[in-house]
């Protein structure tokens, strides 16, 4: 089952590679209703269980890995499994379909940016952000270098510059996943 994880890093890397129309952000995403939502943050962040709880609660599926951001500031789905670890070392993978979610079939506009720090025995505490912030957050977790991508802050500034952006701490994905849809249903 370690082979799996394996294969799909080794694709992420390739595909992140060459891309040349579209930016990579290292962030979950999903859909809901009809705009994005961005979940930046490092490997081991926990963006993937929270993509996966967010998707049972009906959210549609953009990546758990790589928000994919065209010229125009939206988000473009990257359909690959999420990679869970659920308080494991090792990943495995599960389909958008077996969290009863669809994987979205077009690009979206960005809405929301939740920049979250997961603390286990933190609580839901989070602050409205500048949109500034929010793009700095979005550069700080792209693999692209600034100088072989030129059009990347171009892009990521008109992904932000309709978003309600915040910072702050999680504690597990199933508490966090019912604060971002009802921050989310608040500033819709």
């Amino acid at each position: 089952m370690l082979l799996v994880p394996r294969l799909i890093n080794a694709l992420d890397a390739v595909v992140i590679q060459r891309l040349r129309a579209l930016h990579a952000v290292h962030a979950g995403a999903v859909k809901l209703g009809s705009h994005a939502l961005l979940l930046p943050g490092a490997s081991h962040a926990g963006k993937s269980s929270l993509v996966a709880e967010l998707l049972k609660r009906g959210a549609t599926y953009l990546s758990d890995e790589y928000a994919l951001i065209d010229s125009e500031g939206c988000v473009h789905s990257y359909p690959r499994p999420l990679l869970l670890r659920n308080g494991r070392p090792d990943q495995f993978p599960l389909l958008p379909e077996e969290c009863d979610a669809f994987i979205a079939d077009e690009p979206v506009p960005v809405r929301w940016i939740l920049s979250l720090r997961y603390e286990a025995a933190g609580a839901w505490q989070i602050a409205r952000v500048p949109q500034s912030l929010a793009m700095l957050d979005l550069l700080r977790n792209t693999p692209h270098a600034l100088a072989e991508s030129p059009g990347m802050v171009a892009s990521f500034r008109l992904a932000v510059a309709e978003a309600n952006c915040y910072s702050g701490t999680r504690n597990e994905a199933i508490h966090a996943a019912g604060e971002i849809l009802r921050l989310a249903e608040s500033n819709a």
